[in-house]
């Protein structure tokens, strides 16, 4: 009935009016947001008339119950045919109730936890009129330089499907038609942002065909295999196209090999960006490559509605092109029910009793605390409530807490991290300062941290990166904290005093300066609305930190990109052996600082009894394998049981180890409990020189344990 009704529709259409379905303006152009929206400077700037606004098909970054109530008032009122705008945002850790960035999500190795937060943002942006997020991200990430690592879920494919899946179900639920309390998702960037050249922002992406199905292609079609029910196309080159160009990548595989039939838009001006690539000679000839390519929406530059009727017209593309993109927009907004209720489940007095209710800012309180990662304790954490605690750095008292993507976050809104400790602690044991700028840093802030820290049992770091230091255009060459609070930690080291660090941040970082200086290192990321209760919480042992890393943190950015599914060289190394003539560094290691899948506990596990069904695996006859978790430690806590498999020989070289699944378990003091993992055959598939995706007869190693480097090894074969 849907393509039915849409189909109807779109044959009523003037061609003019198709062709402004597909372009996507911000709100400000629109009557009805505020008194902007009703004068033409923005039209003007852009070359857009008020008849193509009037039958525009959705609108960019419109919030909160009123206003879009307002805008869609306004829109139907002119709109010939009363075809509802699509309202779409960037929603992409939270809409007023903020978590953590989805770097630090993935680090809590919880995809429940996961789907609850997008289940609780889309809930939050559909009661304020919002029908459909530009998340989730699930770009493979293997270069902390680039900015938008903060974005994704880490650097391998099978995590970052099985938290692609989650974060679609989050967002859509079991069906988003019958459910006006989700949104529809859109995943990107499609495809392969995440490997930009040198890790700089929008810069070119070259790989072979095999290297992108085998690492950078399965999280965008676990997405796709979930409902996700939009694709947004990413600003790199790939294979020397632009991906908002490049037919091979959005007709061939994404519609024909893969059946994706929703709708596929571009990033903020994307396609007119075709010519700074060099690969359009003009807006017309930008707007032709897109739509062949197969671009529905075209993101706020205007080649489409200057071109695309001309274009008809002297029968350079097909109407029937433009009539597909036109019908697949039409569909969603069927899908949402927009036709019937154009509204949804916009409500103002709705959004009061839901957006940042108590119990969402608790959800973010727990995932924020499961999203920490604890990198290093020499005996110093948990902190004792009787001890005096100094309390230095710019990231003390600082609201920058939120994270890039944060949107309608209020950082007032915060719980700042002296607030934190303010909650645990009498006020008379905790003494603060700034002791510098992020950037910046004075004698006076250096003396007045020394003064602080005076009469204080333990000091606590606070540090980090301004939320603009990374996410969208916040790459960066030098990934050390600033200069200025090295500074800060060097001087504090000089009191002799037990030191603990607490980072704020986007990416990982070279944290030499700091980690040899301090006794405990908490990686907090960008936590969110509930960052200060969290970290309290886990400072003062009230949460056991269970965070895991999911992008491994380079021993030095000489490093860059580092990650722990590499393959081996010709020449390896010895481990612990420096000899010349073989693959290594002379001034550093070759491995990371803290490898994927690294975190540690205040309690400690101990694995037993690795039981293996068999020695052997065949098509039909899969290998069950148990083992024993015993928490030896004297408080309760997680532990992210972690299997890794490794081919030895392949078709074409197979990685050191690859994860092919985990299991976070909950364990007493004392408590032992069994784990359980099934391996397939087909989960030692992989694409060969021909691209054809099989697995081969032969020998593999089996590694079980907390992390991808320490781990016990157990041998198979497969047999076919």
């Amino acid at each position: 009935m849907i393509k039915q009704h849409s189909s109807t529709l779109v044959n009523e259409m003037t061609l003019d009016e198709k062709i402004a379905q597909l372009i996507q303006l911000a709100t400000h152009f629109y009557k009805g947001a505020t008194e902007e929206g009703q004068i033409t400077g923005p039209i003007e700037e852009m070359g857009i008339t008020g008849d193509t606004v009037q039958n525009s098909g959705s609108v960019l970054g419109a919030s909160g119950a009123k206003t879009t109530k307002s805008i869609q008032k306004a829109h139907l009122n002119d709109n010939r045919l009363g075809i509802p705008l699509l309202f779409m945002s960037d929603i992409i850790h939270g809409y007023k109730t903020i978590f953590p960035v989805p770097l630090a999500m993935g680090c809590s190795w919880d995809l429940e936890l996961a789907e609850k937060s997008a289940e609780i943002a889309a809930k939050e942006a559909a009661v304020s009129g919002v029908h459909v997020t530009f998340s989730p991200m699930v770009d493979l990430t293997r270069d902390p330089r680039w900015g938008r690592v903060m974005e994704s879920t880490g650097e391998d494919p099978f995590l970052n499907s099985e938290f692609a899946k989650a974060l679609v179900r989050g967002y859509q639920g079991e069906d988003y038609t019958k459910d006006n309390d989700r949104v529809a998702a859109c995943v990107k960037h499609f495809a392969a942002y995440g490997a930009p050249e040198g890790g700089r922002d929008y810069n070119t992406v070259d790989m072979s065909e095999r290297q992108l199905r085998e690492y950078y292609l399965p999280a965008y079609k676990a997405a796709l295999d979930e409902g996700c029910a939009m694709v947004m196309t990413a600003f790199n080159i790939l294979d020397g196209v632009p991906a908002t160009g490049n037919k091979r990548l959005m007709r061939d595989l994404l519609r024909e090999e893969w059946g994706f039939d929703g709708v596929v838009i571009s990033d903020w001006g994307a396609v007119k960006e075709l010519i700074h690539h060099g690969y359009a000679e003009d807006e017309k000839d930008a707007a032709q490559k897109g739509l062949k390519a197969g671009v529905d929406i075209e993101m706020m530059t205007p080649c489409y509605v200057h071109h695309l009727k001309t274009l008809v017209e002297e029968g350079s593309i097909s109407e029937s092109l433009i009539d597909e993109a036109v019908l697949r927009i039409l569909e969603l907004k069927e899908k949402l029910g927009l036709f019937e209720n154009p509204y949804r489940a916009a409500d103002e007095e709705r959004e009061k009793e839901i957006v940042f209710s108590e119990s969402h800012r608790k959800a973010a309180r727990e995932l924020a605390a499961k999203s920490s990662v604890l990198l290093k304790n020499e005996g110093v954490l948990p902190l004792d409530r009787e001890q005096k605690v100094a309390l230095i750095g710019p990231f003390a008292e600082h609201d920058d807490l939120l994270g890039p993507w944060s949107w309608i976050g209020s950082r007032e809104d915060a719980v700042k991290v002296r607030e934190g400790f303010e909650s645990k602690i009498d006020s008379r044991q905790l003494s603060s300062a700034k002791g510098s700028d992020i950037s910046a840093v004075t004698s006076s802030q250096i003396n007045e941290a020394r003064r602080s820290a005076e009469n204080a049992d333990v000091i606590v770091l606070a540090l980090g990166e301004e939320s603009d230091m990374s996410g969208e255009a916040g790459s960066r060459a030098d990934i050390r904290l600033p200069e200025a609070q090295l500074k800060l930690v060097e001087e504090m080291s000089k009191l002799n005093k037990p030191m603990v660090a607490v980072l704020f941040n986007g990416r990982p970082l070279d944290l030499h300066g700091v980690v040899d200086k301090v006794d405990a290192v908490l990686e907090a990321w960008f936590p969110g609305s509930e960052a200060g209760s969290a970290v309290a919480d886990l400072l003062y042992g009230d949460a056991n930190p269970s965070g895991r890393l999911t992008m491994s943190f380079p021993y030095s950015v000489g490093q860059v990109p580092v990650y722990y599914n590499r393959y081996n060289t010709g020449r390896p190394q010895k481990k612990g052996v420096q000899e010349r003539f073989v693959s290594q560094y002379l001034d550093i290691p070759n491995e990371p600082l803290f490898p994927f899948g690294f975190g540690l506990s205040y309690t400690t596990f101990s694995y037993s009894d690795v039981t293996l069904s068999s020695s052997v695996i065949k098509p039909e006859q899969p290998l069950h394998l148990t083992v024993n978790v015993t928490n030896t430690g004297e408080v309760a806590g997680d532990e992210v049981v972690q299997l890794y498999v490794r081919d030895i020989t392949g078709e074409v070289v197979r990685p050191l180890r690859e994860l092919k699944g985990f299991k976070k378990i909950w364990l007493e003091p004392g408590e032992t409990k069994e784990v359980a993992f099934t391996l397939t055959e087909e989960q030692l598939r992989y694409y060969h020189s021909d691209l054809s995706h099989e697995s081969d007869a032969g020998k593999f190693n089996l590694y079980i344990g907390a992390n991808s480097r320490d781990a016990a090894e157990y041998a198979f074969e497969l047999i076919k």
